[in-house]
Parts: C-alpha cells; sequence; structure tokens
C-alpha cells in the first residue's frame, strides 16, 4: 500500500512544480539561436569528432533527433479533440523503438 502514496507523492510535486508546462513551453527554435546553449553543443560535439567518441555522437544526434521528430506536425496530429489517431501510432512507435533499439545496442551490447 505504499506505492500508491509514493506515486501520489510524484504525481503532486510534478504538478506543483509545472513540470509539465515548462516542458511544453520550450522554443525550440530559440533554443538554437541562443547562444548559451549554441556554444557549448558545438564545442561538445567537437570534443566528441577530437576523442573520436562516435558512439557518443550518435547518441547526443539520436536524442536531438527523437526530440526534434516530437515537435513535428505529423506527432502533433496524432491526437485530435482527445482521439487517438491509430494511423499515426505505429510508425510514431516505429522511430522511438529503432531510436531506442539503437541506444540500447550502443550503450549496453557495443561497449567500447
Amino acid at each position: 500500500m505504499v506505492m500508491p502514496e509514493f506515486v501520489k507523492s510524484i504525481g503532486g510535486w510534478v504538478n506543483h512544480t509545472q513540470v509539465l508546462a515548462q516542458i511544453r513551453a520550450v522554443d525550440a527554435g530559440g533554443l538554437f539561436h541562443n547562444p548559451y546553449f549554441l556554444v557549448p553543443f558545438i564545442c561538445l560535439i567537437i570534443y566528441y569528432l577530437y576523442k573520436q567518441a562516435i558512439s557518443n555522437l550518435i547518441i547526443t544526434t539520436i536524442g536531438v533527433g527523437l526530440w526534434y521528430f516530437s515537435g513535428t506536425d505529423y506527432v502533433k496530429s496524432a491526437v485530435i479533440d482527445g482521439i487517438v489517431q491509430i494511423d499515426h501510432i505505429i510508425p510514431i512507435a516505429g522511430v522511438g523503438i529503432a531510436g531506442l533499439a539503437v541506444l540500447i545496442y550502443l550503450v549496453f551490447i557495443r561497449q567500447d
């Protein structure tokens, strides 16, 4: 009986901190034009290239790619007026599963 109280407390914390509203309010276009984000991000990519850390570079690329994909009109049109569009779910799930499979391969199976 302790688990429902724990989950309820986490849900209350998420609602109290308004994390979901903050995530919805992120301006992705503005983020990639902001030098305080862009300069460290470019430095990280250059560092990965310098260290020849191709796995880390691929993981970063997949993370940015999935984040970008989650903001496309195709994903946003998966739910219209509270109704899930079944024809959009399988391609969205396929992209997510493929990205997750590559990440699992790089992190757990192919360890450098």
